[in-house]
């Protein structure tokens, strides 16, 4: 077959991905649709400033080439909107809504403005405007499912344009006409035929070209198919195909009909492959999905994928990896012949096949970060070559390239209200890899939304426990990204999850958080009465590293509420803990955090031999930050008991061990301090 970039839901089609995209017919709705621009609106002729941006609206069933003529009147104004065009998918493929939240961070993220994770819709769509008011940007909304989208999304500014594809008018919306498509001309139809067939067979039966495009009722996803259909078979003439077509029943549409045609022409392994395509997350297809729930190999997926692509069963996605998009208009068709050629029990192995490859797919994505540890590499080596990926930075593109698919994939696993095994473990390795590689801050929207899903269906299904869990991670990302006042209320319903749940781990931890978050808002008393209750129920526990750990937070808050006594104190108790367990380079952080405090407490000769103890440890730790920091302070507790000599030597030391100009030693001090 031959390899052609097509795209069935609009009239573009390249047979070479280097040669630039033909646009075709369409003349007269983009001579209206420019007038429109250009028209005074109601405000206008009222006296009134326009408030918003203007909207046109592209009206036509999914399959007519309404995305392909918004994105050719896109490419015609470029010009006029130097900020760009903006685009945007408003409903998945199986005709799911988009919430709008998502909608406007996804926008945002395109305009390089960050949002915090949890951030509601209000506050999503008046950042987007705000980010919106000094620009001139085109906005292009594909497959709007209805005019609230549209209206949260709309800039408060006439020097934008938004322009919206939908099936039909979008009530609600004022001084809105809708530019309705129906079929092609017959010239550009017989010629979006003959760019599949080349001119030959064309021009030998014209006719028979003509009764095609008749037969197809002129539109654009049925004529492609139509053209891949004949260009898989070079020997078959025109009339042919217009026989078969013209043979099958009037039952459906014209594109039901030629669909109906390609699909029985198929091969029994791939017709299969391709109604299981409708599984997909986001109709979003690679090799390694197409392979999982065909249950066949990755090379042989590809190949199958790729001759899809030619016969205009799938478009290649806009992707540095082999990857592939299902149709909008096809979607909701191979979702019915799934249904009546597969069994139930089929379609949820199918199911299980393709997130079970995810999760695996996740954790090598994950384990690749983690080469230094011999037990990362020995199960890197054992996974199977087809999941294993080259280096981090391959793992890395495949993650970010494959982030709407994963999200998708992570919404489908709790698409039946269900929290199985299996989703579970698809979200913890989304989860993990994510952090891995883009670091806990950079990756907080997409975490939010995970934790998010998990704890909707704990909610509803009524799962105290992994509420509690999903709860606390998602404080966790508010404290981290400087929401502590709504961390600390996720932690308090946490601990309330927990305790329902009969959960000692998640009462101690949500305990141990709400302290932390009060210490964070300054709120020293009651951050060491919280820990104190989180230290009490460790030592019931008998978690004696824990407890050590929680010895070391209540000093900290007695630290920040000048009560030196009460934190050097603590931070013995939690050397001892150290010393108990065995845990060296925690042993040596806290004596140095107590030598810390006894400074500030005005002992220095104290604070000294316990600096020089605490380099011991961080020695026996293999520690050279921890030993370099500790350096320093020695070195400035030296200078103020009058020892100038030996300070100098220590910050020698400290220069030594890290090879650092001495203009770093502040920065390596303050970095310590952080720590």
């Amino acid at each position: 077959m031959t390899d052609q970039a097509v795209d069935t839901d609009g009239v573009r089609l390249s047979q070479d991905p280097a040669e630039e995209s033909g646009f075709l017919g369409r003349t007269r709705e983009l001579k209206e649709l420019r007038a429109d621009i250009e028209r005074a609106g109601l405000d206008t002729l009222s006296g009134r400033k326009a408030p918003r941006a203007r909207v046109l609206l592209i009206a036509g069933r999914p399959g007519s080439g309404r995305t392909a003529l918004a994105e050719e009147l896109a490419a015609q104004v470029a010009d006029d909107y130097p900020d760009g065009v903006l685009r945007a998918r408003l409903s998945e493929p199986d005709g799911t809504r988009v919430p709008v939240a998502r909608l406007a961070r996804d926008l945002l993220t395109e305009l390089d403005r960050t949002a915090p994770p949890g951030a509601d819709e209000d506050d999503l769509t008046e950042a987007l405007r705000a980010a919106l008011a000094d620009r001139r940007v085109l906005l292009l909304l594909d497959a709007v499912a209805d005019a609230e989208q549209v209206d949260a999304l709309l800039p408060d500014t006439p020097d934008c344009l938004a322009v919206a594809v939908a099936e039909g008018p979008l009530t609600g919306i004022a001084d809105v006409r809708p530019c309705t498509l129906g079929g092609l001309d017959t010239k550009s139809a017989v010629e979006l035929l003959s760019r599949h067939t080349g001119s030959v067979r064309i021009t030998v039966d014209p006719r028979a070209a003509e009764q095609l495009v008749e037969l197809c009722q002129a539109q654009p996803a049925a004529l492609t198919l139509a053209g891949g259909w004949l260009a898989a078979r070079p020997q078959a003439a025109v009339a042919d195909l217009a026989k078969h077509l013209h043979a099958e029943a009037e039952e459906g549409s014209a594109l039901d009909r030629v669909f109906r045609l390609v699909h029985a022409s198929l091969p029994g392994t791939a017709a299969r492959m391709l109604r299981l395509l409708s599984l997909a997350p986001a109709g979003l297809v690679d090799p390694h999905t197409a392979s999982a729930l065909a249950g066949c190999s990755v090379s042989g997926a590809r190949t199958t994928l790729d001759d899809f692509v030619a016969l205009g069963l799938l478009r290649a996605a806009d992707s540095p990896l082999p990857e592939y998009e299902v149709p909008g208009c096809l979607h909701e068709r191979l979702t019915r012949l799934a249904r009546k050629h597969e069994r139930p029990a089929e379609l949820q192995l199918a199911r299980a096949r393709m997130l079970e490859r995810t999760v695996r797919l996740l954790q090598s994505c994950r384990a690749v970060t983690e080469t230094d540890s011999p037990q990362a590499r020995e199960k890197l080596l054992a996974t199977p070559r087809d999941l294993r990926f080259p280096h981090p930075r391959a793992a890395a593109d495949w993650l970010r390239a494959r982030r709407p698919a994963l999200l998708a994939a992570a919404r489908l696993a709790v698409a039946d209200g269900e929290l199985d095994t299996l989703a579970r473990r698809l979200m913890s390795q989304l989860v993990r890899a994510m952090v891995a590689h883009f670091g806990t801050q950079a990756a907080a929207p997409d975490l939010y939304g995970v934790h998010r899903l998990v704890l909707d269906v704990a909610e509803r299904r009524e799962l105290p426990r992994e509420k509690a869990a999903a709860l606390l991670n998602l404080a966790d990302l508010d404290a981290r990204t400087g929401r502590t006042a709504e961390a600390l209320v996720r932690y308090r319903a946490a601990l309330d999850a927990g305790r329902e749940a009969n959960d000692p781990y998640a009462t101690g931890r949500a305990m141990e958080s709400v302290g932390g978050a009060h210490l964070e808002l300054g709120d020293y008393d009651r951050a060491a009465d919280w820990f104190g209750r989180a230290l009490a129920q460790r030592l019931a526990r008998d978690e004696r590293a824990d407890a050590a750990r929680v010895y070391g937070r209540i000093a900290t808050a007695h630290t920040y509420a000048g009560r030196y006594g009460e934190a050097v104190r603590s931070w013995r108790a939690a050397i001892a803990g150290y010393r108990r367990t065995g845990d060296v380079a925690a042993h040596a952080r806290a004596l140095s955090e107590l030598a810390r405090v006894q400074e500030y407490a005005g002992r220095p000769e104290e604070s000294l031999r316990t600096c020089q103890e605490a380099v011991d440890w961080a020695r026996r730790a293999e520690d050279d930050r921890l030993q370099a920091a500790l350096h320093l302070r020695l070195a400035d507790t030296l200078d103020r008991l009058g020892d100038p000599t030996a300070a100098g030597l220590q910050r020698s030391a400290a220069e030594r061990m890290l090879r650092v100009d001495p203009a770093d030693a502040c920065e390596i001090r303050s970095a310590e301090s952080e720590d």
